[in-house]
């Protein structure tokens, strides 16, 4: 399918199915609920049985550092030097089921979130997003307002002078128009931290708005609605349709 125009990236997954790194981050949620704590060798021994095990997902996209990683362990590296130099926003999928999993006050959250992604995104800004997004969520959940959280913990990404700038631009001009709405993280996260100011409180407008930005939406949608959701109950109508929404209520 690579190279073929008109061809939808995630083709063959139904409404309300899993992207890839969204089902590795809710296999990531379970082991760690299972366990009672993180261990990235446990992980990395999971994530190549789950990757290397026919039908295990059907998504056709499969990310460049899945490629890689995995181009790396059949040179016959080991799993935990497999990682490369990543610098796309779906290595930050996983962290908020991280944070689910142990709490966001948990003593080492920051820790542990960049001990994780540092096994397949071995690239500083990505690291720095990760850090930036626990500080944040850690800081809602003692009650803080999320858009004070955004200003104060990720002003290096986005500022309120440039928010402000951006107030009269409707979202897709921003995200698409003023940032690039594709995966690279110097823009698609400032991008995510945009939508998430702009619709703080109104979760449903916030990833609906994403959805139709387009670009990687699957991924910078992950910590759109990870901020939204942690300040705001969604919608029953969003919940409903998802087909994890049984297996992740259960944990």
């Amino acid at each position: 399918y690579w190279g073929k125009r008109g061809v939808h990236y995630h083709q063959f997954l139904k409404a309300g199915e899993n992207t890839l790194n969204s089902l590795l981050a809710i296999e990531l949620f379970e082991l760690i609920r299972r366990s009672g704590h993180y261990d990235a060798t446990r992980w990395l021994d999971h994530y190549v049985s789950f990757m290397l095990t026919p039908k295990k997902h059907n998504d056709t996209y499969v990310e460049e550092y899945h490629r890689h990683f995995f181009t790396n362990y059949a040179s016959g590296r080991k799993p935990i030097n497999c990682g490369v130099r990543d610098i796309h926003i779906g290595g930050l999928v996983a962290v908020p089921a991280i944070i689910a999993a142990i709490g966001p006050r948990h003593p080492d959250i920051r820790e542990i979130v960049q001990t994780h992604v540092s096994l397949t995104h071995k690239d500083q800004e990505v690291l720095s997003a990760a850090d930036v997004l626990v500080r944040i969520l850690a800081s809602v959940s003692r009650g803080a307002d999320l858009r004070e959280s955004i200003l104060e913990e990720a002003s290096q990404w986005v500022s309120k002078a440039k928010i402000a700038r951006w107030k009269d631009h409707p979202d897709r001009v921003v995200v698409g128009g003023i940032l690039s709405s594709a995966c690279y993280i110097p823009d698609a996260f400032p991008a995510a931290l945009f939508l998430a100011y702009r619709h703080a409180g109104k979760p449903a407008n916030g990833i609906c708005s994403n959805a139709q930005c387009g670009g990687d939406s699957c991924h910078r949608g992950s910590v759109v609605g990870s901020l939204l959701a942690a300040t705001s109950p969604l919608p029953q109508s969003l919940v409903d349709g998802l087909v994890a929404t049984p297996r992740i209520y259960g944990n």
